[in-house]
């Protein structure tokens, strides 16, 4: 072998090398800004869902509040018609 096949091998071994590695870091780099966004967005997720259920606690809670004050009401004409019938 010369020393310019020597050469030539090596650039040719440095080429394969680089055209292996530069994908690989970029997928690299693109799985980790995909892990960084899917953690941010199930964060984002708890937070909704938790947020949701404290909605929907004082929801039902005001729900129930107005029940009963409409029971309260009913209760109150029923007393005022049976006392307009005696």
């Amino acid at each position: 072998m010369t020393e310019w096949t020597v050469v030539g091998v090596i650039v040719a071994l440095i080429g394969l090398i680089a055209s292996i590695v530069t994908p690989m870091l970029k997928l690299n780099t693109s799985i980790t800004k995909l892990t960084c966004a899917v953690e941010t967005f199930q964060k984002n997720l708890d937070e909704l869902i938790e947020k949701n259920s404290d909605s929907h606690t004082r929801l039902w809670q005001h729900n129930c509040r107005q029940d009963d004050t409409l029971n309260d009401h009913e209760t109150r004409i029923c007393v005022i018609e049976k006392s307009r019938c005696e």
